[in-house]
């Protein structure tokens, strides 16, 4: 199973956010830079966790993003799945479709597994994915070398 790009890059600033106390917060720039990919992908990405309620934006002078409280408890197979869309692991259709498409049992197999993979992924929270080792090392992205 594949994650898409966008779907990886939302992950990684969901840690990110899960890192910081309630007080400090980042923008949307900082976490883009932190993780070396453009702003314009980042921003995407963030607008839909903030759909779906796993982020908040405060505005102000003092401004920035924050994991929501029920953000934290999300479970990554659920938001990945929301992330990922209804997406199926193999395209059957289009240009030049698929001749076995009606009676295939390769399709029905792939989307048994993709379940699988994300039903894997529901014992773990956004909490988990910040939790030691990892929660260090993001803390220490973006940061100025001592």
């Amino acid at each position: 199973m594949r994650l898409t790009r966008y779907t990886d890059l939302a992950l990684r600033a969901v840690m990110r956010l899960a890192v910081m106390g309630g007080e400090d917060l980042l923008t949307t720039r900082q976490i883009a830079e932190a993780m070396n990919v453009p702003y314009t992908h980042m921003a995407k990405a963030i607008s839909h966790l903030q759909h779906l309620g796993v982020i908040e934006a405060r505005r102000g002078r003092n401004g920035g993003l924050a994991l929501t409280d029920p953000g934290r408890r999300t479970r990554v197979g659920e938001l990945v799945r929301a992330l990922e869309g209804d997406r199926e692991t193999v395209v059957c259709e289009g240009d030049h479709p698929c001749p076995l498409a009606g009676a295939c049992r390769l399709r029905y197999a792939l989307r048994q597994a993709q379940e699988a993979f994300y039903a894997s992924l529901d014992h773990v929270t956004v909490d988990d994915l910040a939790a030691s080792p990892t929660g260090p090392v993001l803390l220490s992205l973006g940061r100025a070398p001592d």
